[in-house]
């Protein structure tokens, strides 16, 4: 009879005691001419991200010329007084690095990440382009021609035409916010190199302008480094440009922006509410968060799971801009999705009856520890790469937060009840004062909206 084999299980392996966590907290430092340093080192994490925050921000752009500020971001990398464009993008690939600019309301962010071995290279780079750009004619006119290309597109795409459209309708036309980031056909036709460079010597400069450095720094000098290439860059000592106090009218109304023949109406509710400074911010986010942060939340399971209306719908809040004494900052409040044309009206009553449920009824303990828990449980993977930390530390320089404004968050939500939340939910979207943008066919959608009660109903075509 043969003998049965048999198997020897090691013990199960167990759990380790959690380690706490917090966000990475940066050395503060100032440069001779003026720049503001940022520093973390994070063991490990051999792709350095560097991050440049200019304060030249987009209310600062000349009148006629809205979209210069995103011209002059992207010309950063075509070429400077040593390089040409061709030669810059062959040192910076050389050097395994990539390098990003964007403009947006609170100035021009510039991206650079690269392995820590290429490090002085990459450096030397970034620092040529900050103070001696080429803003060639043929460059900056190329940068026009591609984006004048590119806002057809975008009017196309159902999602950035409700942002466009969203904007106009809360802010004044005076306002700079009013209109879009990166200009209009005609603004951008009317920029030209000498236009970039004047707003270039306008606003850019060290002595307002602050560079973030994450990364694995053992063994690197980085004082001699920042010395040796950012330190070189120069500039005057003018204050930055003064920002003006933001209004914004968020009478509840709807707008329909026509496009017939639309199978899916693409949705974007919103209004303006605080910024991080305001006490109630971490109350917000979890609130929000709650009501449409995820899968999970309560928008998706009656208008995704129950009724089968979207493939998603979310809410959330994006800072628009901070003022630099912690006052006058906003930010917006929204929510977005699609829905398919013939169930617009619906999703939409059931979307406000979710609202209004909330509001009778609140939160439940339930849904706040698992909001609680996907925010902050989850934090230490979101914060993984070097990228993601001087992203986040780049943007508490923006916003004019302390730095340990994002470990004392996570701290606040935990802390947060589901009261709290709730209050700072229903008073971020009040049934009463959202303005409602919807691209899709109007011959379908403007009746069964308009019999919803909830806000004048204007058709706009475009």
């Amino acid at each position: 009879m043969t003998e049965l084999a048999t198997m020897e299980f090691h013990p199960q392996p167990q759990a380790g005691e959690a380690k706490p966590w917090a966000f990475p907290a940066p050395e503060r430092g100032e440069l001779p001419n003026g720049l503001t340093v940022l520093r973390c080192h994070r063991p490990g994490q051999q792709v350095i991200a560097v991050e440049v925050n200019l304060e030249a921000p987009l209310e600062a752009e000349p009148a006629g010329l809205d979209g210069v500020a995103t011209i002059m971001a992207r010309a950063f990398s075509e070429g400077t007084d040593k390089h040409s464009a061709e030669e810059f993008a062959a040192e910076l690939e050389r050097c395994g690095a990539t390098l990003d600019a964007h403009a947006d309301h609170p100035g021009v962010r510039l991206s650079l990440e690269v392995p820590v071995s290429r490090l002085p290279k990459a450096l030397g780079l970034l620092a040529d382009a900050l103070r001696a750009p080429a803003f060639a004619d043929s460059e900056v006119g190329r940068l026009v021609r591609n984006r004048l290309d590119e806002i057809p597109h975008e009017m196309a795409n159902p999602s950035r035409r409700a942002a466009k459209e969203l904007s106009k309708e809360l802010f004044p036309a005076t306002a700079r916010m009013s209109r879009p980031r990166q200009g209009t056909e005609e603004t951008v036709e009317a920029i030209d190199s000498l236009a970039v460079r004047a707003f270039y010597e306008a606003h850019v400069r060290p002595a307002t302008a602050t560079a973030v450095v994450v990364g694995d720094l053992a063994g690197v000098d980085l004082d001699q480094l920042l010395a040796d290439t950012l330190g070189e860059w120069t500039g005057n000592t003018a204050e930055p440009h003064p920002a003006s106090a933001i209004t914004a009218d968020d009478r509840g109304r709807v707008i329909i922006v026509d496009r017939p023949g639309a199978v899916q109406t693409q949705l974007l509710i919103g209004r303006v509410g605080p910024d991080r400074h305001d006490s109630v911010w971490p109350a917000q986010v979890l609130g929000t968060y709650c009501l449409g942060g995820t899968l999970t939340s309560r928008l998706d399971l009656v208008l995704r799971e129950e009724k089968g209306y979207t493939y998603g719908v979310r809410a959330f809040a994006q800072v628009l801009r901070s003022g630099t004494d912690g006052v006058g900052g906003a930010s917006l409040l929204a929510i977005n999705g699609s829905v398919d044309t013939p169930n617009t009206g619906p999703a939409l009553d059931d979307l406000w009856k979710v609202l209004r449920t909330l509001a009778a009824e609140g939160l439940t303990d339930a849904e706040r520890d698992v909001a609680v828990q996907n925010l902050v449980g989850v934090a230490p993977l979101r914060y993984e790469t070097a990228a993601a930390v001087a992203g986040t530390l780049a943007d508490q320089v923006e916003q004019h937060l302390p730095d340990d404004f994002q470990a004392q968050l996570y701290r606040r939500l935990t802390e947060t009840g589901t009261v709290e939340a709730t209050a700072a939910a229903v008073r971020a979207f009040p049934v009463d004062r959202l303005v409602t943008v919807l691209v899709g066919d109007a011959a379908q959608i403007a009746e069964p909206v308009k019999a919803l009660g909830i806000g004048e109903v204007t058709v706009v075509t475009g």
